[in-house]
Protein backbone atom coordinates (compact mmCIF):
# COMPACT_ATOMS: atom_id res chain seq x y z
CA UNK A 1 0.00 0.00 0.00
CA UNK A 2 3.36 2.30 0.68
CA UNK A 3 4.73 1.56 -2.63
CA UNK A 4 2.88 3.61 -5.02
CA UNK A 5 4.52 6.87 -6.15
CA UNK A 6 2.72 8.86 -8.20
CA UNK A 7 5.35 10.91 -9.69
CA UNK A 8 5.86 8.46 -12.18
CA UNK A 9 2.82 9.03 -13.32
CA UNK A 10 2.29 12.84 -12.80
CA UNK A 11 0.50 14.63 -16.23
CA UNK A 12 -0.60 10.77 -17.39
CA UNK A 13 -4.20 10.31 -19.63
CA UNK A 14 -5.38 9.22 -16.16
CA UNK A 15 -4.45 12.11 -14.45
CA UNK A 16 -5.38 14.38 -17.33
CA UNK A 17 -8.88 12.79 -16.90
CA UNK A 18 -8.92 13.12 -13.13
CA UNK A 19 -7.59 16.83 -13.00
CA UNK A 20 -10.27 17.92 -15.80
CA UNK A 21 -13.40 16.59 -13.88
CA UNK A 22 -11.91 18.19 -10.36
CA UNK A 23 -11.15 21.79 -11.79
CA UNK A 24 -14.62 22.21 -13.84
CA UNK A 25 -16.18 20.58 -10.48
CA UNK A 26 -14.54 22.85 -7.91
CA UNK A 27 -15.16 25.98 -10.41
CA UNK A 28 -18.45 24.85 -10.92
CA UNK A 29 -19.45 24.47 -7.05
CA UNK A 30 -17.49 28.08 -6.34
CA UNK A 31 -20.43 29.20 -8.96
CA UNK A 32 -22.09 29.83 -5.66
CA UNK A 33 -20.13 32.00 -2.99
CA UNK A 34 -20.27 29.74 -0.15
CA UNK A 35 -18.04 28.55 1.75
CA UNK A 36 -16.45 24.59 0.78
CA UNK A 37 -14.69 22.01 1.91
CA UNK A 38 -12.47 19.99 0.03
CA UNK A 39 -11.17 16.64 0.97
CA UNK A 40 -8.67 14.14 -0.54
CA UNK A 41 -8.87 10.62 0.99
CA UNK A 42 -5.16 9.82 -0.73
CA UNK A 43 -3.52 13.20 -1.45
CA UNK A 44 -0.43 11.93 -2.96
CA UNK A 45 2.83 14.59 -3.11
CA UNK A 46 0.43 17.35 -3.93
CA UNK A 47 2.51 18.31 -6.65
CA UNK A 48 5.31 16.68 -8.92
CA UNK A 49 8.64 17.44 -10.93
CA UNK A 50 8.56 16.78 -14.58
CA UNK A 51 12.05 16.77 -15.00
CA UNK A 52 12.80 14.57 -12.05
CA UNK A 53 14.33 11.03 -12.72
CA UNK A 54 11.05 9.75 -11.52
CA UNK A 55 9.03 11.25 -14.26
CA UNK A 56 12.04 10.69 -16.73
CA UNK A 57 11.91 7.07 -16.11
CA UNK A 58 8.59 6.62 -17.16
CA UNK A 59 7.60 9.99 -19.17
CA UNK A 60 4.07 9.34 -19.12
CA UNK A 61 3.24 12.66 -19.26
CA UNK A 62 4.57 13.36 -22.67
CA UNK A 63 1.07 10.85 -23.75
CA UNK A 64 -0.85 13.14 -21.92
CA UNK A 65 -0.33 16.92 -20.37
CA UNK A 66 2.29 17.52 -22.84
CA UNK A 67 -0.05 16.98 -26.07
CA UNK A 68 -2.19 19.54 -24.87
CA UNK A 69 0.34 22.20 -23.84
CA UNK A 70 0.43 23.80 -27.18
CA UNK A 71 -2.48 23.58 -28.58
CA UNK A 72 -5.01 26.59 -29.40
CA UNK A 73 -7.81 24.59 -30.21
CA UNK A 74 -8.86 23.24 -26.45
CA UNK A 75 -12.22 22.59 -25.90
CA UNK A 76 -13.87 25.57 -23.14
CA UNK A 77 -13.45 22.34 -20.39
CA UNK A 78 -10.01 21.42 -21.42
CA UNK A 79 -8.74 24.94 -21.30
CA UNK A 80 -10.33 25.69 -17.79
CA UNK A 81 -7.70 22.70 -16.74
CA UNK A 82 -4.85 23.67 -18.99
CA UNK A 83 -5.22 27.27 -17.46
CA UNK A 84 -4.72 25.76 -13.80
CA UNK A 85 -2.14 23.27 -14.66
CA UNK A 86 -0.20 26.39 -16.49
CA UNK A 87 -0.89 28.63 -13.59
CA UNK A 88 1.25 26.40 -11.11
CA UNK A 89 3.60 24.88 -13.99
CA UNK A 90 4.79 27.98 -15.98
CA UNK A 91 5.40 28.20 -19.34
CA UNK A 92 8.12 25.47 -19.80
CA UNK A 93 5.79 22.99 -18.60
CA UNK A 94 9.02 21.66 -15.49
CA UNK A 95 5.86 20.79 -12.94
CA UNK A 96 2.68 19.09 -12.62
CA UNK A 97 0.14 20.40 -9.95
CA UNK A 98 -1.56 17.07 -8.07
CA UNK A 99 -5.09 17.53 -6.84
CA UNK A 100 -4.34 19.08 -3.14
CA UNK A 101 -2.57 21.75 -5.64
CA UNK A 102 -5.46 22.36 -8.42
CA UNK A 103 -7.68 22.19 -5.00
CA UNK A 104 -5.74 25.12 -3.26
CA UNK A 105 -5.43 27.59 -6.37
CA UNK A 106 -9.36 27.17 -6.72
CA UNK A 107 -11.10 27.58 -3.53
CA UNK A 108 -10.73 30.77 -1.31
CA UNK A 109 -9.45 32.06 1.94
CA UNK A 110 -12.86 30.88 3.47
CA UNK A 111 -12.78 27.39 2.17
CA UNK A 112 -11.12 24.42 3.87
CA UNK A 113 -8.67 21.66 2.36
CA UNK A 114 -8.35 18.22 3.96
CA UNK A 115 -5.71 16.24 2.88
CA UNK A 116 -4.90 12.57 4.26
CA UNK A 117 -1.75 10.12 3.32
CA UNK A 118 -0.23 7.31 4.74
CA UNK A 119 2.89 7.63 2.91
CA UNK A 120 6.11 9.51 4.82
CA UNK A 121 7.91 10.61 1.43
CA UNK A 122 4.49 12.19 0.38
CA UNK A 123 3.86 14.28 3.12
CA UNK A 124 6.81 15.75 3.85
CA UNK A 125 6.16 16.96 0.02
CA UNK A 126 2.40 18.31 1.12
CA UNK A 127 3.94 19.60 4.34
CA UNK A 128 6.39 21.50 2.55
CA UNK A 129 3.88 23.11 -0.09
CA UNK A 130 1.11 23.90 2.30
CA UNK A 131 2.60 24.15 5.24
CA UNK A 132 1.82 28.26 5.53
CA UNK A 133 -1.74 28.13 4.19
CA UNK A 134 -4.19 27.83 7.29
CA UNK A 135 -6.58 26.26 4.83
CA UNK A 136 -5.22 23.38 4.68
CA UNK A 137 -5.28 20.21 7.06
CA UNK A 138 -3.06 17.31 6.63
CA UNK A 139 -2.82 14.09 8.37
CA UNK A 140 -0.89 10.74 8.38
CA UNK A 141 -4.23 8.20 7.63
CA UNK A 142 -5.70 6.07 5.97
CA UNK A 143 -8.31 8.09 4.13
CA UNK A 144 -10.46 5.15 3.90
CA UNK A 145 -11.05 5.17 7.51
CA UNK A 146 -10.01 9.25 8.38
CA UNK A 147 -11.88 10.69 5.37
CA UNK A 148 -15.15 9.94 6.86
CA UNK A 149 -14.54 10.64 10.04
CA UNK A 150 -15.03 14.57 8.50
CA UNK A 151 -18.10 13.90 7.25
CA UNK A 152 -20.54 15.94 6.91
CA UNK A 153 -18.48 19.04 7.00
CA UNK A 154 -19.14 21.92 8.89
CA UNK A 155 -20.25 24.07 5.61
CA UNK A 156 -22.24 21.80 4.39
CA UNK A 157 -21.36 21.85 1.15
CA UNK A 158 -18.36 20.16 -0.81
CA UNK A 159 -16.17 17.85 -2.75
CA UNK A 160 -14.62 14.49 -1.61
CA UNK A 161 -12.16 12.98 -4.08
CA UNK A 162 -11.36 9.22 -3.68
CA UNK A 163 -8.20 8.11 -5.72
CA UNK A 164 -6.69 5.39 -4.26
CA UNK A 165 -3.81 3.70 -6.20
CA UNK A 166 -5.74 0.48 -6.38
CA UNK A 167 -2.44 -1.63 -5.72
CA UNK A 168 -4.29 -3.63 -2.72
CA UNK A 169 -7.30 -5.46 -5.71
CA UNK A 170 -9.85 -5.07 -2.33
CA UNK A 171 -9.44 -0.93 -2.88
CA UNK A 172 -12.22 -1.65 -6.13
CA UNK A 173 -14.78 -3.10 -3.02
CA UNK A 174 -13.76 -0.81 -0.48
CA UNK A 175 -14.11 2.42 -2.46
CA UNK A 176 -17.96 1.29 -2.89
CA UNK A 177 -18.19 0.57 0.31
CA UNK A 178 -16.84 4.14 1.35
CA UNK A 179 -18.71 6.20 -1.15
CA UNK A 180 -21.83 4.19 0.29
CA UNK A 181 -20.84 5.63 3.87
CA UNK A 182 -20.22 8.62 3.27
CA UNK A 183 -22.72 9.74 1.04
CA UNK A 184 -25.17 8.48 4.07
CA UNK A 185 -23.28 10.98 6.09
CA UNK A 186 -23.38 13.59 3.46
CA UNK A 187 -25.94 13.00 0.74
CA UNK A 188 -25.78 16.49 -0.67
CA UNK A 189 -21.67 16.18 -1.51
CA UNK A 190 -20.04 15.31 -4.60
CA UNK A 191 -18.12 12.78 -4.74
CA UNK A 192 -15.68 12.02 -7.27
CA UNK A 193 -13.85 8.76 -7.60
CA UNK A 194 -11.16 7.98 -9.98
CA UNK A 195 -10.64 4.51 -11.38
CA UNK A 196 -7.85 2.65 -13.69
CA UNK A 197 -8.78 0.49 -16.21
CA UNK A 198 -6.57 -2.67 -16.17
CA UNK A 199 -8.87 -5.43 -15.76
CA UNK A 200 -11.98 -4.40 -17.14
CA UNK A 201 -13.91 -7.23 -15.45
CA UNK A 202 -13.14 -4.78 -12.19
CA UNK A 203 -14.46 -1.88 -13.80
CA UNK A 204 -17.44 -4.12 -14.48
CA UNK A 205 -18.26 -5.25 -11.14
CA UNK A 206 -17.69 -1.57 -9.67
CA UNK A 207 -19.82 -0.39 -12.29
CA UNK A 208 -22.85 -2.97 -10.92
CA UNK A 209 -21.95 -2.33 -7.64
CA UNK A 210 -22.39 1.16 -7.71
CA UNK A 211 -26.17 0.63 -9.52
CA UNK A 212 -27.19 -1.23 -6.65
CA UNK A 213 -25.62 0.66 -3.94
CA UNK A 214 -29.26 3.09 -3.72
CA UNK A 215 -27.16 6.30 -4.20
CA UNK A 216 -29.19 8.80 -6.57
CA UNK A 217 -27.40 10.87 -8.99
CA UNK A 218 -23.91 9.05 -10.20
CA UNK A 219 -22.14 10.09 -13.38
CA UNK A 220 -19.38 8.01 -14.90
CA UNK A 221 -16.94 9.81 -17.72
CA UNK A 222 -14.28 7.32 -18.81
CA UNK A 223 -11.25 8.17 -21.41
CA UNK A 224 -9.91 4.80 -23.26
CA UNK A 225 -6.68 5.64 -24.71
CA UNK A 226 -5.63 2.14 -26.22
CA UNK A 227 -7.48 -1.45 -26.42
CA UNK A 228 -8.24 -3.68 -23.15
CA UNK A 229 -6.47 -6.18 -23.80
CA UNK A 230 -2.47 -4.15 -24.62
CA UNK A 231 -0.90 -4.50 -21.20
CA UNK A 232 -1.10 -1.88 -18.84
CA UNK A 233 -3.51 1.00 -18.16
CA UNK A 234 -5.72 1.48 -21.14
CA UNK A 235 -8.26 3.98 -19.99
CA UNK A 236 -9.33 5.82 -16.49
CA UNK A 237 -12.63 6.91 -15.44
CA UNK A 238 -14.40 9.35 -13.07
CA UNK A 239 -17.29 8.02 -11.06
CA UNK A 240 -19.21 11.77 -9.64
CA UNK A 241 -22.21 11.79 -7.49
CA UNK A 242 -24.01 14.82 -7.05
CA UNK A 243 -22.51 15.82 -10.63
CA UNK A 244 -22.60 19.60 -10.54
CA UNK A 245 -24.75 21.09 -13.35
CA UNK A 246 -23.83 21.20 -16.58
CA UNK A 247 -20.60 18.49 -15.78
CA UNK A 248 -22.11 16.20 -17.58
CA UNK A 249 -22.86 18.40 -20.59
CA UNK A 250 -19.31 19.85 -20.52
CA UNK A 251 -17.66 15.99 -20.59
CA UNK A 252 -19.52 15.81 -23.87
CA UNK A 253 -17.57 18.14 -25.36
CA UNK A 254 -14.21 17.42 -23.79
CA UNK A 255 -13.99 13.50 -24.15
CA UNK A 256 -14.85 12.74 -27.87
CA UNK A 257 -12.14 15.72 -28.01
CA UNK A 258 -9.60 13.86 -25.32
CA UNK A 259 -9.83 10.25 -27.26
CA UNK A 260 -8.91 11.79 -30.53
CA UNK A 261 -5.95 14.16 -29.28
CA UNK A 262 -4.66 11.23 -26.25
CA UNK A 263 -5.84 7.85 -28.19
CA UNK A 264 -2.81 5.81 -29.57
CA UNK A 265 -3.65 4.86 -32.81
CA UNK A 266 -6.73 6.05 -33.51
CA UNK A 267 -7.87 3.72 -30.31
CA UNK A 268 -9.39 6.69 -28.43
CA UNK A 269 -12.81 5.85 -27.14
CA UNK A 270 -14.96 7.39 -24.19
CA UNK A 271 -17.71 6.26 -22.09
CA UNK A 272 -20.45 9.15 -20.21
CA UNK A 273 -22.90 7.00 -18.32
CA UNK A 274 -25.80 7.51 -16.46
CA UNK A 275 -25.39 4.95 -13.56
CA UNK A 276 -28.20 6.69 -11.51
CA UNK A 277 -30.47 9.14 -11.78
CA UNK A 278 -32.77 11.27 -9.60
Amino acid sequence: MLSYRHGFHAGNHADVLKHLVLVRALQLLLNKPKPICYLDTHAGGGAYSLTSAQADKTAEFREGIERLWQRSDLPAPVAAYVKEVRRFGGEGMRRYPGSPQLASQLLGAGDRILLHDLHRTELRSLHRLFDKDRRVKIREEDGFVGGISHLPPRERRGLILIDPSYEIKTDYERVVKLLVDAHRRFNTGVFALWYPVVDRMRIERLERALRKSGIARIDLYELVVRGDMEPGMSASGMVVVNPPWPLRDEMAVALPWLAEVLGDNGNGRYRIVELAGE
